[in-house]
């Protein structure tokens, strides 16, 4: 069973007979897939049919050919994933509020299942496809170990004050959850589900390839990639993940993001791992503490991406330094094209063009360079979701923003000695970064845009 916890009642109604639906969004997959076991789970009980239902918008807050072509790959898998356990995915285009409601009235639909995302979009989607239906809507957070809404009942200042919560948490949630059965009642309308897998074929066709250095898309992917990082990359992930040459990196982000392997998965592998516990903690850290602290940041803050979203002294300290002078101002153009005077940040810039990616430290300096050259911090701010959200293959995701805000608005994070533009807020250069590592090496390794 799915802990009840896991569940909140969006909308009410009667009860009714009908199929069940599970409205697939945040986690792609058919595996470890708590608000599909949730579907499911009422489905067998009432005797009823069971579907999938994903709405492909193909337009998402800037989001590349490249990733679209990540995330409809992935799906063709879990169609096929699906379908072997008599499960259609039936595909909708459109608007989620205008093409969703219509057809769950066509089909008879009893009750909704979704996921839990914080994006306002989302939210507001959500919301909206509630409006209009006249049946339950349940929401199942199968995207976090710890369940957004149960993690903490308002937004969190810091790490420090969220982690106690997590760790006291976990034990609860942190456990290998059932797997998918075959249904036993079938779908009445047999052609739902191979129609919209051509569908989502010929959708795939055409478009490019995604780059990821992790390996391709989808489910069966991002369960080898967590083999291979567990074996080869964690043992030395206490010690070397801050430095971009040591490929310690666990490649799992893209396949986070699409909810092509669930988190929970991934923290319950780690914690049975025969490694160090410093090395469980550091990686653990941030896929459960970090991470859920990024959508704790994005529920409870809906300026998440605004500058009016920053801390009071973040704020503050920003407004009064708007008029120091920088020590350069580059437009979009240059920052895109990675045309600036620092060699490491230009490589960060094409780490992320050229494979979709940018090591974990690097994201905070590129960051935090953005804020150092641009006329505003709002500017900066735009700019930098703008370039994630572009060109990294996780952006579009509480972890961007909330990596993001830390950078450039001091969210998360504490006030630190005031300096020229940044004011209070943390600051990072690069002769710190050759402190850490071989910057040149780094700068080396990484091509050229002209060479993609």
């Amino acid at each position: 069973m799915i802990d009840a916890e896991r569940i909140e009642v969006i909308r009410k109604g009667p009860r009714r007979e009908g199929p069940v639906v599970y409205w697939m969004s945040r986690d792609q997959r058919a595996e470890d897939n708590g608000a599909l076991l949730a579907a499911q789970e009422m489905a067998l009980a009432r005797r009823e049919p069971l579907a999938v239902l994903f709405c492909l918008v193909p337009a998402f807050k800037g989001a590349s050919p490249g990733a679209f072509s990540f995330m409809v790959e992935g799906l063709i898998e879990t169609a096929r994933d699906l379908a072997r356990r008599h499960i259609p995915l039936v595909l909708l285009k459109g608007e989620p509020h205008r093409v969703i409601p219509p057809w769950l009235n066509a089909k008879g639909a009893s009750i909704l299942f979704c996921d839990f995302d914080p994006l306002r979009e989302k939210r507001l989607w959500q919301s909206e496809v509630a409006r209009r239906l006249a049946i339950p809507l349940f929401e199942v957070d199968g995207h976090n170990v710890v369940p957004c809404r149960r993690a903490s009942p308002k937004g969190e200042y810091a790490a420090y004050t969220f982690r106690p919560k997590i760790r006291t948490l976990c034990p609860r949630f942190l456990k290998e959850l059932p797997p998918l059965e075959e249904h036993p009642f079938l779908w009445p309308d047999g052609t739902d589900g191979p129609l919209s897998l051509a569908l989502l074929e010929e959708t795939g066709r055409g478009l490019p390839e995604a780059p990821s250095p992790s390996g391709p898309p989808g489910a069966a992917a991002a369960r080898k990639r967590l083999s291979a990082f567990l074996s080869e990359s964690l043992p030395l992930y206490d010690a070397k993940r801050n430095d971009p040459n040591e490929n310690v990196q666990s490649g799992l982000s893209p396949y986070l993001h699409f909810g092509q392997i669930s988190a929970q998965r991934v923290a319950f592998e780690v914690t049975r791992s025969a490694v160090s516990d410093e090395a469980k903690e550091a990686f653990l850290e941030e896929l459960v503490v970090r991470r859920e602290l990024a959508d704790n940041f994005c529920f409870h803050n809906g300026a998440y991406d605004r500058f009016e979203g920053f801390p009071d002294w973040a704020r503050k300290t920003l407004d009064d330094h708007r008029g120091d002078e920088r020590p350069f101002l580059y437009d979009l153009p240059a920052l895109e094209e990675a045309r600036t005077a620092d060699p490491l940040w230009n490589a960060a810039q094409r780490q992320m063009i050229l494979t979709g990616k940018m090591q974990g430290w690097l994201r905070m300096y590129w960051a935090k360079k953005i804020l150092e050259w641009s006329p505003s911090p709002e500017e900066a701010l735009e700019r930098a979701l703008m370039l994630n959200d572009r060109y990294s293959l996780d952006g579009r995701d509480p972890n961007g923003y909330a990596g993001v805000a830390w950078s450039i608005g001091g969210v998360h994070d504490r006030a630190w000695p005031e300096r020229p533009v940044f004011g209070k807020v943390r600051y990072m250069n690069l002769a710190g970064a050759r402190r850490k590592f071989d910057v040149d090496r780094f700068c080396r390794l990484i091509p050229s845009l002209e060479e993609k």
